[in-house]
């Protein structure tokens, strides 16, 4: 049998037993999860030589998670493959599989033919493209070892271009979720008339063990009677719901009240509320109100005397985490403007320069202290006069909107995600926006920066994807809630109706 890489080794460790399967590894899969050679059990993991070049290409990327991670590979195969020998041999990997980087001779000899090398040169004759070569070293692997070679690559177009010249192919599954049918915002459980009362009066009600055995922790549902009355409330564990505790209104300093409008905004409202949900994860499409109610709440909870964070944190990927903007022209807050205008858009709404007149509200006492601190931030909200101006007063007349006070003063921060490796975020309210464009590996970064005292929120919409290596199944936003499902201190949230107008409901539902 003629060797596998086409090198001089005597022999190779590749396992030819029934069950074992070759798995061929293609460099986004490296990228997107470098412990991925550990992750296909007791099988063969081929890698191209063309991969390696790929990573070399890209280490130097020195402010991307694509730079750290090849950077990152090289360390692994470099402790895994320490010689030439093992180069050329392959070596058995801890879990019982192994480990061989690939070096196809049809490349190297074009006088050397075959039948799958014909049918690849007939169907994609181009071989100084890398992909064409990484599927053209999947082919030697099929055609030299009798067990099931496929390749693995996050990129679809190479998989239809794999299956085109006869080779199997997939995506990375180790961190997708499991396929499911669409699930509901939330569940409901039947209750009486004498239960539903019960529940009114006393804030709380024990459901039957079937029901709870359905429920995950920190799950919402709604209570119904057979007289058609309602009540929202949220899985508490031992077999408890509870009544949803959110107040008539909130309010950003010197903003506009905001209520909930309809009962999945509830269900929000009561997790960003609460101090003991440490996480939040909300999938919801465009217009469903996520990113302002999430801002709405975290402003309301910055400016209360026995708040617990010093401030609000908004980030968003730039397309997806690490992607590099210096291209852009201007500072870094005129490169950041156009991924950040939605957040200022949004705090304009919430905190407008001419606000409408509020609703008379009950008054509620306030200590001196939050009475302090309260006119601090007015103050603070304030619309400035007209010859000050953002450039410290040396403009033209252009007035500083009210919100844009709290960026100045940090109390609001509208950051890149790009710079958060390394940072400890302490006493934050933290929003990442657009999840879903981030790999499960980006998630778990940016998570892991969050300290005691803080609270993250994550949101997005699964349906709306632009990172062509991550879908529905293995975005970090999906893989998040799958994980941290049922956790004493994660709460997740489905939002289904418009509220933003009814053109943007019915453009989100029918274009």
């Amino acid at each position: 049998m003629e060797n596998l890489r086409g090198a001089t080794a005597p022999f190779s460790r590749i396992k030819l037993a029934a069950k074992v399967k070759t798995f061929v590894l293609d460099t986004n899969v490296l990228l997107h999860d470098p412990q991925s050679v550990f992750k296909f059990e007791d099988n063969n993991l081929a890698i191209p030589v063309e991969v390696l070049e790929e990573l070399d290409s890209i280490k130097g990327e020195q402010s991307t998670e694509r730079g750290r991670n090849a950077r990152r590979v090289h360390r692994i195969l470099q402790e895994l493959l320490p010689d030439s020998r093992a180069m050329h041999e392959g070596v058995e990997l801890s879990n019982g599989g192994t480990l061989s980087i690939i070096i196809n001779p049809y490349l190297m000899d074009s006088s050397r033919r075959s039948p799958a090398m014909d049918r690849l040169r007939a169907i994609l004759p181009d071989l100084s493209k890398k992909d064409n070569r990484i599927i053209a070293a999947a082919l030697f692997v099929q055609e030299q070892f009798p067990p099931p070679t496929i390749l693995v690559t996050k990129d679809v177009n190479v998989q239809l271009k794999a299956r085109a010249v006869g080779l199997e192919s997939e995506d990375y599954l180790n961190d997708k979720v499991p396929a499911s049918e669409e699930e509901a915002s939330y569940g409901e459980i039947a209750v009486n008339v004498y239960e539903m009362q019960r529940f009114s009066s006393e804030g709380v009600f024990e459901i039957g063990a079937v029901a709870a055995k359905a429920l995950s922790l920190n799950e919402y549902v709604l209570l119904r009677s057979d007289e058609g009355k309602t009540m929202p409330a949220r899985f508490y564990g031992d077999g408890l719901v509870r009544r949803l505790k959110i107040p008539d209104f909130i309010k950003a300093p010197g903003g506009i009240p905001v209520r909930a409008r309809n009962l999945e905004q509830q269900f929000l409202m009561d997790a960003l509320l609460d101090d003991s949900i440490a996480m939040l994860t909300c999938y919801g499409k465009a217009g469903t109100g996520k990113t302002l109610l999430s801002i709405a709440c975290a402003l309301h909870q910055t400016h209360d005397e026995h708040s617990r964070y010093d401030g609000v944190s908004i980030s968003r990927p730039v397309i997806a985490l690490g992607k590099d903007i210096g291209f852009l022209p201007g500072s870094l807050e005129e490169k950041m403007k156009p991924w950040l205008q939605p957040y200022h858009d949004a705090l304009e709404v919430l905190i407008p320069s001419k606000p409408p007149k509020e609703p008379q509200f009950a008054a509620k006492k306030v200590s001196k202290k939050g009475r302090r601190r309260d006119d601090q931030l007015a103050a603070m909200t304030a619309p400035q006069p007209k010859h000050a101006s953002q450039n410290n007063g040396h403009g033209h007349g252009a007035s500083i909107r009210p919100y844009e006070r709290l960026l100045k003063s940090g109390l609001v921060e509208i950051e890149a995600l790009a710079f958060i490796r390394g940072r400890s975020i302490a006493r934050r309210f933290f929003i990442l926006d657009e999840a879903q464009q981030l790999t499960p590996h980006e998630v778990k970064t940016v998570i892991t920066r969050i300290s005691e005292g803080s609270k993250i929120v994550l949101i997005g919409d699964p349906a709306q994807i632009d990172n062509p290596y991550v879908d529905s199944r293995s975005n970090g936003l999906v893989y998040c809630h799958n994980r941290m499902k049922g956790q004493s201190i994660s709460a997740h949230v489905k939002l289904m109706k418009g509220e933003r107008s009814k053109l943007a409901e019915l453009a989100a539902d029918l274009l």
